[in-house]
């Protein structure tokens, strides 16, 4: 691996966060401010999600049904994006594990425990919807879930990173492991925190 592949490979991810946490940003403030202006302070379906938006067309004709597009066309677009790279993101990660061969540039049967994977992954995803659970209460279960499973994720990052023997010359430096300590430190408090809210 080479130091020009790295520094491509950084550049990369800088962009791709900063990007990634600004939409986020403005997704949060506008719903923030639309919600808040509509007297909407808690959103248990779907269908309400939906309802949400329609402060945003009210100047519009047909301002319910627009507003139901707008969401139904949010939702099959984060599906799109997301399903795939759920899927793929678990099978590179049992294939890895399990020693299968990997690669969306192989052939099925090149790599059919890596393709089955991505197969029974979307299969898995596909039958939630058939079973009666709640999607907003899934996805905040789920945001929940990764948040905190990503404090110990984190800690083995910084010792696994840091150790000369796995990463070699490709170790991190001062910088890298001040920017990871911070980071684990602002996600074990937000865990924390909200653990504790949970309990209160």
């Amino acid at each position: 691996m080479s130091a020009g592949y790295l520094r491509r490979l950084r550049v990369d991810t800088v962009i791709g966060m900063l990007f990634a946490n600004l939409i986020a940003w403005f997704i949060m403030l506008v719903g923030a401010v639309v919600l808040q202006a509509g007297g909407i302070t808690t959103i248990s379906s779907a269908a309400q999600a939906a309802a949400a938006l329609r402060p945003l067309v009210n100047t519009f004709p047909n301002a319910g049904l627009l507003a139901e597009i707008i969401f139904a066309v949010g939702v099959v677009g984060v599906g799109l994006m997301s399903v795939p790279v759920l899927a793929g993101s678990s099978a590179y990660a049992i294939a890895e594990t399990f020693g299968w061969r990997e690669g969306l540039s192989r052939r099925f049967r090149q790599a059919r425990g890596f393709y089955i994977t991505i197969i029974l992954g979307t299969v898995v995803g596909m039958t939630f919807n058939f079973l009666g659970i709640n999607p907003i209460q899934a996805l905040v279960a789920t945001a929940v879930f990764n948040g905190l499973v990503a404090v110990p994720l984190i800690f083995v990052i910084i010792r696994v990173s840091a150790r000369a023997d796995v990463m070699g010359e490709f170790r991190t430096r001062f910088w890298s492991k001040l920017g990871l300590w911070i980071t684990f430190v602002v996600m074990a408090a937000a865990a924390v925190t909200l653990l504790v809210s949970l309990w209160a």
